[in-house]
């Protein structure tokens, strides 16, 4: 699938609606290999331009989609009125309840959350994947032990999708290892959509999403999780994007307008 570059931002996305990815997660996992399916937000945004490692995560992904409506809406003001950023705005909220659209998908790995969840979020996959197995492993007190065990589980189940809800940028480090360590699958960072598959967190109703309100909805019912992302981070965006600007305008400036520094400035 084609990826475009967010003006501003300067992350590149991968602009699809719901049935499109469902689509492309069926080729993928038709494809056998190993492939990564990631969402940017403004805090993916933040990490992206702040942690090398983390923007390579997000360079090497098969599929990113636009999981934030400021990311959605800057890419389609580029793209004029008929981009509708309402449409390619993508969560998997958005698509895993249509997960039983995946052509031929048999194996299932849900990893991450407390066991509870995890367990919940399992029986309501197989619930909509009647032909297929899903297992799943959670993912409190991870440490190295409780990956070695997810990487030897992942080894004997090869699962064809994997769900790994770890919180970002937990999530997106460990999808980085395991998908390095041998185990071929279509490995998605799904955030908190395991507790919201179990039904243990509450889902703000899509509508206010496409407003760009969800924001204000989580910061309501789940305050510890989105505090530090609501009046924090948005600064710090801020001044990573003007710092790279200023970077940017200094090694402009430094060149010639054959793009060589001129001999007084060697």
């Amino acid at each position: 699938m084609k990826r475009e570059r967010v003006p501003l931002l300067g992350v590149e996305v991968t602009p699809c609606t719901a049935s499109e990815l469902l689509e492309e997660l069926g080729r993928l996992v038709a494809d056998g290999g190993t492939h990564t399916v990631a969402g940017h937000n403004l805090h993916s945004v933040t990490l992206c331009l702040s942690d090398p490692d983390f923007a390579a995560f997000y360079d090497g992904s098969s599929v990113v989609l636009m999981d934030g409506a400021p990311v959605a809406k800057l890419w389609a003001r580029a793209h004029g009125p008929a981009a509708g950023a309402g449409q390619y705005r993508l969560g998997t909220t958005d698509w895993l309840h249509r997960i039983d659209e995946i052509p031929g998908l048999e194996r299932v790995a849900v990893l991450g959350a407390g066991s509870g969840a995890n367990r919940a979020a399992v029986q309501e996959l197989e619930r909509r994947l009647p032909g297929a197995e899903v297992q799943g492993a959670p993912g409190e007190n991870w440490g190295p032990a409780t990956e070695a065990a997810a990487s030897a589980w992942l080894a004997e189940f090869q699962p064809q999708l994997v769900l790994v809800g770890l919180g970002m940028p937990l999530q997106e480090q460990v999808i980085a290892r395991l998908s390095r360590q041998g185990t071929p699958a279509v490995y998605c960072a799904v955030g908190g959509a395991i507790e919201q598959t179990a039904g243990l967190q509450r889902l703000a109703p899509r509508w206010i999403g496409r407003l760009g309100f969800e924001w204000a909805y989580r910061l309501l019912f789940h305050p510890r999780r989105v505090a530090y992302r609501v009046f924090v981070e948005p600064w710090k965006l801020a001044w990573l994007l003007l710092r790279r600007r200023l970077r940017a305008g200094g090694r402009a400036s430094g060149q010639n307008d054959n793009g060589n520094v001129p001999e007084g400035q060697q």
